[in-house]
């Protein structure tokens, strides 16, 4: 997957002018992963999502990571570039199924 020229240099136009950064979970394409301002895993992106003075982050990863910045830095508006990108993970238990099993596992917590 190649960008055009024209396409990444209006990408960084448009995150100076918006002051927004762009973060790349490691498993985004090469060109995803050079325009952004920071990659790694979804624990390292969220602890550089918290730490963040921008106004906008663009986060190119899953829904789930979105909303952990969110979370994280409630000042910045966060947006995912693909709503539908998910998690299969995460998809394998959905909310409801997870409660139930949650409540029937004994806590580990002192």
């Amino acid at each position: 997957m190649m960008f055009p020229t024209d396409l990444a240099q209006e990408i960084r136009r448009l995150k100076e002018e918006r002051h927004a950064t762009l973060l790349a979970h490691y498993y985004q394409h090469s060109e995803i992963q050079d325009l952004a301002d920071a990659v790694g895993d979804s624990l390292e992106l969220a602890r550089v999502a918290k730490r963040s003075n921008a106004r906008l982050i663009v986060f190119a990863g899953v829904h789930f990571m979105a909303e952990g910045a969110k979370i994280l830095n409630p000042a910045s508006k966060v947006v995912v570039p693909d709503l539908r990108a998910g998690c299969s993970l995460s998809d394998g238990c959905p909310p409801h199924l997870f409660g139930s099993s949650a409540g029937a596992t004994p806590s580990t917590s002192p």
